[in-house]
């Protein structure tokens, strides 16, 4: 079953059980994954990385802007979408696979990151955020 395909059935399961806000949440997502799915795209990762991203970055400025509630809404969205991506890579396994990205390429200095960031997102695969594994890389490198 696609990511897509799960989606709407949890759509549909949230309106069955009366749960408006999250139904509306999730046709959001519906949404984001049927406009990518007809562009041609496909990548359904990619799409809910980057919805999940505007959920927390549009939550972090209302909270800023003293908007609590339109804050806590923005992140239970947040927190639906990550609930489809792939689990997480743990510290450990991001630090094993920057490791063997720096071996592979050969990198010992800051101004390499690029040629280790091409080899290593490929292996991350949507099971970690970039600003992540860009901060691993910045670190195995000493910039």
């Amino acid at each position: 079953m696609s990511v897509l395909e799960q989606v709407q059935a949890d759509v549909r399961s949230a309106m069955k059980a009366g749960e408006r806000e999250r139904a509306a949440a999730l046709r959001m997502i519906v949404d984001s994954l049927q406009q990518d799915a007809k562009l041609g795209k496909g990548d359904e990762v990619a799409v809910l990385q980057r919805e999940r991203k505007k959920r927390l970055e549009a939550a972090e400025a209302f909270a800023d802007a003293g908007r609590g509630e339109q804050a806590a809404s923005e992140r239970f969205e947040a927190e639906l979408v990550a609930n489809y991506l792939p689990e997480q890579l743990s510290d450990e396994e991001l630090a094993e696979l920057v490791e063997a990205a720096v071996a592979e390429t050969g990198a010992s200095e800051p101004k390499q990151m690029g040629q280790v960031m091409s080899a290593l997102m490929p292996k991350v695969a949507g099971r970690a955020d970039g600003k992540r594994v860009s901060a691993a890389v910045r670190e195995k490198l000493g910039s």
